[in-house]
């Protein structure tokens, strides 16, 4: 064992290690198993995908900003006769699924060729969700987030879950000291509008108004944005086509998507439950999940462990949420592991948490909906050391592993709640 280093440290170790091995095998084996390069064409992988898979969406899409937006690709054969032609081979069928304002920020990986664009993708992604993450999480455990199975599984489809991370990571973390931005932040994350559907719910309990005054004018400013180059009527047909085949595609879980879709719901339909009783098991747990929120932030509560129940909750009260949107779980698992306060087996949790992207597809082979499973035992486990912490002093996130120290998560908030508690001005317990 390495000097000052205890037997857990030593575990996160290895356990990246292995990781990064896995992360790298992984993706040359899905080149390797696709094989050479053809002399003519796109390549494309076994099953005739190109390679980043959903990324043809964002790539389309940010090519569209430039011939009238998206609005052609919201009918499924027009959207797929349009990667035919512009491919040039036979291709597997597409759905677009994102609301029209995602074009204002696909653009610049629309001008490059597919290739090249998906590599800036995902290089992009990762470099703003390690940035997003670098205020709280020590910098020799940003590779511990690079080679999370979210990131590995990410890669694979070309999503957007780098993103969507990092915009949820930096609204909550700033939302004390830059609300402004912070807001800013919320507002851009409307493109993927089931991972912020929560937001709203802390940002009223907590009184955050400069925040939701922010998030509002910035998802104001991108709705008349593309509407005003692409017309109003851009936003109709998306509501009228889209969303209708979105909840065709959620009353259709089938195959692949069962082992990427989380929800309660898919594991519902996994087993074979009937429709109505899959929604309905769905509404209690997001009945659950929203009280949880509610419960959470009802009153300043150590913020770490706040925020990784918030991101649980999101995650269990939408019924269409994927396993490479997950990415963010790494995050979660990177602000907990070094506490003091945790178990062995809790530990265990969180590397099951940690690796669910992955593992969580090879579950569903044996018909085990993981996803559900894992993060409502979480959501459990979260809450009870919520209610331990209770009316002791609170911890503040930290960029330090294994210390306290205020930052732009409810710092002056949390502070002043620890002075009462512990008699001094910033002095609070270590994490």
């Amino acid at each position: 064992m390495s000097a000052g280093k205890t037997p857990i440290d030593d575990f996160y170790t290895k356990l990246t290690v292995a990781a990064a091995v896995f992360s790298v095998v992984y993706e040359i084996s899905i080149v390797m198993y696709a094989g050479w390069p053809p002399d003519s064409g796109p390549w494309v992988d076994h099953e005739h995908f190109l390679f980043g898979r959903d990324f043809i969406n964002t790539w389309l899409g940010g090519r569209s900003a430039f011939y009238g937006g998206p609005g052609r690709w919201f009918d499924f054969s027009v959207y797929n006769e349009a990667i035919r032609q512009t491919l040039g081979i036979p291709y597997p069928d597409t759905y677009w699924s994102y609301p029209p304002h995602v074009v204002l920020f696909a653009w610049p990986f629309g001008l490059m060729p597919y290739y090249p664009a998906y590599i800036a993708w995902c290089a992009v992604g990762i470099a703003l969700y390690l940035f997003a993450s670098s205020s709280v999480i020590p910098r020799e455990r940003l590779l511990f987030l690079m080679v999370a199975p979210g990131i590995a599984v990410c890669i694979f489809f070309g999503q957007n879950g780098f993103y969507t991370s990092a915009l949820l990571i930096g609204g909550l973390l700033n939302r004390e000291r830059r609300p402004v931005l912070a807001g800013i932040l919320f507002g851009i994350l409307t493109f993927k509008p089931q991972l912020g559907l929560l937001v709203p719910v802390v940002l009223l309990l907590e009184r955050r108004w400069i925040v939701i005054a922010s998030a509002v004018a910035t998802t104001a400013v991108l709705v008349i944005l593309t509407a005003m180059l692409f017309g109003w009527n851009i936003w109709i047909e998306f509501w009228d086509k889209v969303v209708p085949q979105q909840q065709e595609i959620m009353d259709r879980i089938a195959g692949l998507l069962f082992g990427m879709i989380g929800s309660v719901f898919s594991s519902a339909r996994l087993w074979d439950f009937p429709l109505n009783v899959a929604w309905a098991m769905q509404w209690i747990v997001s009945a659950l999940a929203f009280a949880a929120v509610v419960w959470t932030y009802w009153k300043p509560r150590d913020p770490a462990l706040s925020l990784a129940l918030f991101v649980t909750a999101t995650f269990l009260f939408a019924p269409y949420i994927l396993n490479y949107d997950m990415v963010i779980f790494g995050f979660v698992v990177a602000l907990l592991r070094d506490r003091r306060d945790i178990t062995t087996r809790d530990h265990w949790l969180l590397v099951t948490v940690w690796s669910l992207p992955a593992t969580t597809m090879l579950a569903v082979v044996v018909w085990i909906p993981l996803t559900p499973l894992v993060l409502i035992a979480f959501a459990i486990w979260l809450v009870s050391l919520l209610v331990l912490s209770d009316g002791g002093p609170i911890r503040l996130l930290s960029r330090t592993a294994g210390t306290a120290s205020p930052n732009a998560f409810g710092s002056d908030q949390a502070a002043r709640f620890a002075a009462t508690f512990s008699g001094t001005r910033r002095t609070l317990s270590s994490a």
